[in-house]
């Protein structure tokens, strides 16, 4: 069942992040030349106290040129109404978030810790990875059935 399928098993581990006080095109740049539109905000101590998306920065921008300012701190534009995930919850709740939330990511904390992301194009990947397994098995369950009748 899908509901078996654990959060865990499909986060990325390794992420890059960001600090609250990174400047903005800073930031920028590293969602760039990492091929990534967001990107986690995490604090000295590993705690995540926001979300930097390209949303983000575009609304940075935006700002900055009407102030005619340039730049800024990334915990000025961060998103800081997170949804975040457990590792242990199932990809099927992972989807139920992605669907209600419209986010293209979710962090996955673990007792308030920043543990890895999953995306979108992770849980379609869980789906498709047990869609194939059950599918697989369902063969051999029927060839062992033939084979016996």
């Amino acid at each position: 069942m899908l509901k078996s399928v654990k959060v865990r098993d499909y986060m990325t581990r390794n992420l890059i992040t960001v600090k609250p006080d990174s400047e903005l095109f800073a930031a920028i740049q590293l969602l760039l030349s990492h091929h990534i539109s967001g990107t986690p905000v995490v604090d000295d101590t590993g705690h995540l106290v926001g979300m930097l998306s390209e949303g983000d920065c575009l609304k940075g921008i935006i700002a900055g040129a009407y102030h005619e300012e340039v730049g800024g701190q990334v915990s000025a534009y961060m998103t800081r109404e997170l949804q975040v995930i457990s590792p242990e919850a199932d990809i099927f709740h992972a989807a139920q978030l992605f669907t209600q939330h419209r986010r293209r990511r979710l962090p996955v904390v673990e007792n308030d810790r920043l543990v890895g992301q999953i995306s979108r194009c992770d849980v379609l990947r869980a789906v498709k990875e047990f869609a194939q397994h059950e599918l697989k098995g369902a063969v051999v369950q029927a060839e062992e059935y033939t084979e016996f009748h």
